[in-house]
């Protein structure tokens, strides 16, 4: 919206800034950071009142989580607001990728408040039916994908880019929208998997964002592309201002759900951030390196397959519990020692995935 004022411009004037992205990506981060400063207490004031006994616990989960109850969930909409807000005060809402990612954001917001909502009425572990939640998401991406796929250039339109090898592409053709599909259902749950400890999923999400940012920025401007010798998608660039408003609106929530947390971001915020990130991936033609920059939300994932699976099998567990920050929390490691380690490892995967924007 902010963008308009360049119309008042001479070329040389403040009002000239509004036409830098950087400048405007400043802009939506601290515009997203006061956003959560401000509402968040009310929010949790809100909230707290609202659900009473607050997310529900589950009682065969580590006895640690017993202290939390009675800390509200669907903090997830403090996110989700100062995203949005910024976003649409700092991005050009004439892009396409900008109101793809919107999109999908809020549309996975909405199925994460609906099951949030659910639980917290009935009191219950059990929200919306998985398979409501997987068709309306797998609906939602179907969009996005065609959405993705309308506005990629022609000589990249259906195509999937392979990171490090040079110039490869593979014509999925029909395939890439059920391919672009899975990628953001599958971003979107494995966030979910991944939000179970305080301040666990909120800070991986960010270094993704910021990666993806990074990556957005160069895709979308030809003169880095041809330096790097990547696919030049144009106008990807302007989602480098959504990046930063996740940013800011991230730093935001974890004032507040910093152990002990004063909230929980719940489905509303997982589903959203991750249906966010698998979103960018699509747009910027970098799918497989959402795979490596997200590693640590593709390792909570695989745990709970493995352990669904071998049990099936077997009767047996391979991790004492599932996804697999239960199972370090049930070998005593303290819940900080857990969250910064996988931040750790989140910051590690997020430079080599940056790394193959220069390794070909």
């Amino acid at each position: 919206m902010l963008y308009l004022l360049t119309a008042l411009s001479d070329g040389g004037d403040f009002f000239n800034l509004f036409r830098y992205i950087t400048f405007r990506a400043g802009g939506a981060f601290l515009t997203a950071l006061l956003f959560g400063f401000m509402f968040g207490r009310p929010l949790i004031d809100v909230l707290r009142r609202k659900q009473g006994k607050g997310q529900p616990i589950r009682s065969d989960g580590p006895e640690a989580h017993l202290a939390k109850v009675g800390t509200p969930t669907m903090g997830g909409l403090l996110i989700v607001g100062a995203l949005a807000f910024s976003t649409l005060l700092w991005a050009r809402l004439d892009n396409a990728f900008v109101l793809l990612t919107l999109f999908v954001t809020l549309s996975y917001a909405a199925i994460g408040f609906a099951d949030d909502y659910s639980k917290v009425s009935k009191q219950s572990t059990d929200g919306v039916s998985g398979k409501v939640r997987l068709i309306i998401g797998f609906a939602v991406a179907a969009i996005a994908g065609y959405w993705a796929a309308a506005y990629h250039p022609a000589d990249l339109t259906n195509q999937l880019a392979l990171p490090v090898f040079k110039n490869t592409l593979i014509n999925l053709s029909w395939l890439f929208v059920p391919f672009a599909m899975l990628v953001i259902v599958g971003a979107a749950n494995a966030v979910n998997f991944t939000d179970g400890l305080d301040g666990l999923a909120i800070m991986p999400v960010m270094i993704a964002a910021g990666t993806f940012g990074i990556i957005a920025y160069i895709v979308g401007r030809s003169d880095f592309t041809e330096y790097l010798d990547v696919h030049y998608v144009p106008d990807t660039a302007e989602i480098t201002v959504f990046c930063a408003a996740l940013i800011g609106g991230g730093l935001g929530f974890l004032w507040y759900n910093a152990p002990p947390a004063a909230v929980f971001m719940g489905d509303t915020g997982s589903l959203a951030l991750g249906g966010a990130l698998g979103s960018i991936a699509v747009a910027t033609k970098h799918e497989i390196v959402l795979a490596i920059v997200g590693g640590l939300f593709v390792m909570e994932t695989l745990s709970v397959i493995i352990q669904v699976l071998y049990f099936k099998r077997t009767g047996k567990r391979v991790f004492l519990m599932a996804p697999i920050h239960h199972h370090y929390e049930k070998k005593g490691w303290s819940e900080p020692q857990i969250v910064i380690r996988f931040w750790i490892i989140s910051l590690i995967l997020a430079m080599i995935g940056l790394a193959t924007l220069k390794v070909r």
